[in-house]
């Protein structure tokens, strides 16, 4: 066997778990600390001195005749083995996972794939800048000011993307004095810096059929050494981005075993000007989606209730997907998971904005 089998092989029987074993830099990986200031744009590159990290793109495109699609970009970075001895084509400390995922509402089809790259020519993440990529897929600061961002990524054969993301409102820090609690254990913890809003442009291509698109997007950004508690098995997350009233809301629901909730769950608005507001919130799951393919259950429409961070009057929403199978398989890293395109629809069964929903832990508790 061949030293890149060898490599390929230890990760699948291993999974990411095992690459998050490393040892620690000066015996001890760095927790997020209250009260940290960021410099942007650099801060949206990597922070190798944290065990884990990840950059996280979900949006909605739109043809100029209203076709709809939904993406998913996720490029991770976690800290690997030490499996070599360093060399000019690899790097040793590093391992990098992505995931990307193309919805594509009208044919009801579902596209989505995976890649694990150690540190080196074909995947890596600078210090600094943004600046990630895992083989040909990629997500680059292309402006020194940030404002520009240029996103590619694809699913084998089936489909691909390139798209220009604009922000068009200011990255905001999500957690308690830049601090996002994922437990009681102090130690699981993030810095969550998001663009809530970015102008997405470019061009979505599915088989033979090449389609311009724009669009809305959301970009996460979380950096961390231990992403969730221990008595914890997952989550449930969206995003919303409301229709024309310039406001974004982020949620996520930790879950126990036995599914009910963690304290630390928050849910923040993001306010026109850019300001985050935390509310409190209830969860109720109307019906469940069976995937065919492994069996895992999840919850498919979401009531999710809330107060208006800027009257305090409540707020019901129904989050809806697109269409049911939006399922990863995640196969490298063991326990596939739910990410897909959601409607949000109001009290009065308007649509007022469009979401992404993440549902991880149903198949297998995580362990971060």
């Amino acid at each position: 066997m061949n030293p890149r089998a060898r490599w390929w092989a230890f990760i699948v029987l291993f999974g990411l778990a095992g690459a998050l074993l490393a040892e620690p830099p000066e015996g001890h990986w760095p927790i997020p600390e209250p009260g940290h200031v960021f410099t942007f744009p650099a801060d949206n590159g990597s922070h190798p001195r944290f065990r884990i990290e990840w950059w996280y793109v979900t949006g909605h495109l739109f043809t100029a005749a209203k076709r709809r699609f939904g993406f998913q970009a996720t490029f991770f970075r976690a800290a690997g083995p030490h499996l070599a001895a360093a060399n000019p084509d690899f790097g040793r400390d590093q391992v990098f996972l992505a995931h990307m995922a193309v919805t594509d509402v009208a044919d009801a089809r579902f596209f989505e794939t995976e890649r694990l790259n150690r540190e080196g020519w074909d995947a890596g993440a600078a210090v600094g800048t943004l600046d990630v990529r895992n083989g040909e897929w990629s997500l680059r600061q292309s402006a020194p000011d940030g404002k520009l961002l240029e996103l590619k990524g694809g699913v084998r054969a089936e489909a691909s993307f390139e798209l220009s993301l604009v922000p068009t409102k200011p990255i905001v820090a999500f957690g308690e004095n830049g601090v996002s609690r994922k437990g009681s254990d102090p130690s699981a913890a993030s810095y969550y810096l998001t663009y809530p809003r970015l102008a997405a442009k470019g061009t979505l291509v599915i088989g033979s059929e090449r389609f311009p698109v724009t669009g809305e997007a959301w970009m996460d950004h979380e950096i961390s050494s231990s992403q969730l508690a221990p008595d914890l098995v997952g989550w449930d997350w969206t995003c919303i981005q409301f229709g024309q009233t310039g406001r974004e809301l982020m949620l996520y629901r930790l879950r126990r075993a036995d599914g009910s909730q963690d304290p630390e769950s928050r849910l923040q608005w993001v306010t026109p000007g850019g300001g985050v507001v935390s509310e409190p919130f209830s969860w109720e799951v109307l019906s469940r989606w069976k995937d065919p393919a492994d069996g895992v259950e999840y919850p498919a429409r979401v009531r999710l209730r809330t107060v208006d961070c800027e009257n305090g009057h409540p707020v019901s929403l129904e989050i809806v997907p697109v269409i049911p199978n939006q399922a990863l398989a995640n196969r490298i890293a063991g326990g596939s998971y739910w990410e897909g395109a959601c409607d949000v629809i109001g009290a009065e069964g308007q649509n007022v904005g469009l979401a992404y929903l993440e549902l991880t832990g149903y198949a297998k508790a995580l362990k971060f």
